[in-house]
């Protein structure tokens, strides 16, 4: 009996050792991308964005994107709408990560087209937020996120994948494919949803129930210049 309860104690304490060094592992790689992300304070960003909705017709627009630390963003489209989650949606990762207001969760590894990825689960403390959990996919060797998806009180859920280039070592992508559940997200106020002429009732349903994506490929930063704060005001 002795001999079965030292094996159970060696058995749960190597189960805890491991799981507290898997713990150490995923906080020191989420604090250093935290660190790459910390070294942009401003960037002004030139792009286009492409809109695959089922029932919004909008053409791909030029964009240009302003952010400033720790929260402010902007987002002007030369024509058309935008559908982007209030406050951008590489600034909500940006904003969470730059502040130790979360917990953080190991949750093993998984390919992310063909790259091989730690998951982190991080949990938002404030009660407040209107995130409830965001997961991140993140490549170890650069130290860049790959994936996150997000849940949210008030957008459901939504997938971000990002690509990056001559950016990564600010960890900025160069192309953000975003993702999202049309049924449960928020269109913001202005949004004409269109339908064929003949779509019985249900077609309508059926379509507000796909997904959704918007693309955004950038052929610019300018990081790091300084952005008055007059620019974020409507």
């Amino acid at each position: 009996m002795k001999k079965y309860c030292s094996i159970l104690l060696t058995l749960f304490t190597f189960h805890v050792s491991s799981f507290t060094s898997k713990a150490q592992d995923i906080n020191q790689l989420v604090e250093q991308v935290k660190s790459k992300l910390n070294v942009v304070n401003d960037y002004i960003a030139e792009g286009k964005m492409k809109t695959d909705i089922a029932f919004i017709k909008a053409p791909v627009g030029k964009i240009r994107i302003y952010f400033k630390k720790p929260d402010k963003f902007k987002l002007k489209r030369e024509t058309g709408i935008s559908i982007l989650p209030k406050g951008g949606v590489t600034m909500n990762i940006g904003s969470l990560m730059t502040t130790n207001d979360f917990t953080i969760i190991p949750a093993g590894d998984m390919l992310v087209n063909g790259i091989k990825t730690k998951v982190v689960k991080l949990l938002p403390l404030n009660e407040n937020s209107d995130i409830i959990l965001t997961t991140l996919y993140i490549d170890e060797a650069n130290r860049l996120v790959k994936k996150a998806t997000t849940t949210t009180k008030e957008n459901g859920t939504y997938d971000i994948e990002m690509t990056y280039g001559k950016f990564s070592q600010y960890g900025l992508p160069d192309k953000l494919i975003f993702s999202f559940n049309t049924k449960n997200y928020k269109m913001p106020k202005g949004v004409t949803l269109e339908f064929e002429d003949n779509a019985t009732p249900e077609e309508k349903a059926n379509m507000k129930n796909k997904k959704g994506k918007v693309e955004i490929t950038y052929s610019n930063y300018i990081i790091n210049k300084g952005i008055d704060d007059a620019v974020f005001k409507n």
